[in-house]
């Protein structure tokens, strides 16, 4: 015993031995931070997709899809669903948060134990993303904000922070893929500061690793959504909705769980899909005025509009962007009169004729009406088999 100590205290004290060990353990931080790629050499177009990464399993969530994914923006809306689908397939998710340690505890729970990794950060301190970004092979940017606060501005969120990610990920040196996730719209011509800060973003990356691939999702329908769902509330708050001009705009909605099939999808191809750019819409275009009919018909209340001229709407949504860098508070969240989505919502958002879409990634999304939409039965007068437009129980058979 007195001889193995005296061995270890011997290799405790060679400085040379302890830092070859600990470099072999890990290996990442040469290798992965420019030791043997150039500071600006992507090596994205290397990799050709994930098809020769070693996998493990059945295919299962205790499966070993040798994807390490870190994921920023995962605690937001389509995050839960992008964790879930790489999780069910046995790919570690490295989920980034920057609030609370319960932001991301639903997540752990969409994988086997020690897949989903929670891992707090600051997203503008370079040294903490790249701690979050060293062990992946696969990086996913979620993160946007459809208004401002106090401390993020559109384009630091939507833009520099996108571009932040892909110079990281071009020095990291072991990351296969990196998407993007814009929205469709996005343009630097846009009267909307958040679809020009999208496109921006877009370029950025593009520019930083051509082989990125980008994917452009419609306005995104589900449990949590932004759009139904501050509807419901309001009709049921006020027994009314305001439709921003005469709801004749035309959009695209897609089911929120279409676009996380998309992006795994992209993740298990040979490659093809880099370096392009996906337009992501549902298969049927509505009028906002069509998309609140639906929303009236699910939550079974009468439907009561008050159109408001867009002067009308801008006057009354801009005290709040006037006001929301120069008070010492913050102000509430903008949900029905956000002057950037009043913007955003003026001209039709709808796939462009000859972009790549769903079918180009051997999706079929889901319609909108039926399953995407029954969360709004929450919203229902007197319980989900009730509501004001009926006058009696309705049959189980027919639910919802």
């Amino acid at each position: 015993m007195h001889a193995i100590t005296r061995r270890l205290g011997h290799h405790s004290l060679n400085p040379t031995t302890s830092i070859s060990s600990i470099k072999s353990i890990y290996p990442l931080s040469d290798h992965y931070y420019g030791g043997d790629h150039p500071r600006y050499g992507s090596t994205l177009a290397s990799h050709k997709g994930m098809g020769h990464i070693v996998r493990k399993g059945t295919g299962g969530r205790s499966s070993v899809s040798g994807i390490i994914a870190t994921v920023f923006g995962a605690t937001g809306f389509l995050g839960r669903y992008l964790v879930q689908q790489l999780a069910k397939t046995g790919s570690q998710v490295l989920v980034p948060f920057r609030g609370s340690e319960d932001n991301p505890r639903h997540l752990k729970l969409m994988g086997d134990l020690g897949q989903i990794v929670p891992m707090k950060y600051d997203p503008r301190d370079e040294n903490s993303i790249k701690a979050v970004m060293a062990k992946a092979n696969v990086v996913i940017n979620l993160i946007g904000r459809e208004y401002e606060t106090r401390n993020y501005s559109f384009e630091e969120v939507n833009h520099f922070m996108a571009e932040q990610l892909a110079v990281i990920a071009k020095e990291h040196g072991g990351i296969m893929r990196f998407i993007q996730v814009s929205c469709l719209g996005s343009s630097l011509s846009s009267p909307s500061r958040f679809l020009r800060a999208k496109a921006a973003g877009e370029e950025a990356v593009l520019k930083e690793l051509p082989e990125a691939t980008v994917m452009k999702p419609a306005v995104m329908i589900g449990t949590e959504d932004r759009i139904m769902n501050p509807w419901a509330r309001f009709a049921k708050k006020y027994s009314f909705l305001p439709l921003i001009g005469d709801g004749s705009t035309k959009i695209q909605p897609v089911y929120v769980n279409d676009i996380a099939s998309a992006i795994v999808a992209a993740l298990k191809d040979d490659g093809t899909s880099m370096g392009k750019v996906y337009e992501l819409g549902g298969p049927e275009i509505y009028t906002v005025h069509e998309l609140a009919e639906l929303m009236y018909g699910m939550i079974r209340e009468w439907p009561r509009y008050v159109n408001v001229p867009l002067p009308i709407a801008k006057a009354v949504s801009l005290p709040r962007e006037v006001l929301v860098k120069k008070v010492p508070f913050p102000l509430p969240t903008p949900e029905i009169f956000n002057l950037d989505q009043i913007l955003a919502f003026a001209n039709d958002t709808v796939v462009s004729e000859n972009a790549l879409t769903f079918t180009d990634l051997g999706i079929v999304p889901h319609k909108v009406k039926g399953y995407p939409v029954e969360f709004l039965i929450q919203y229902r007068k007197g319980g989900p088999q009730f509501g004001s437009t009926v006058s009696e129980k309705v049959n189980p058979d027919s639910y919802p």
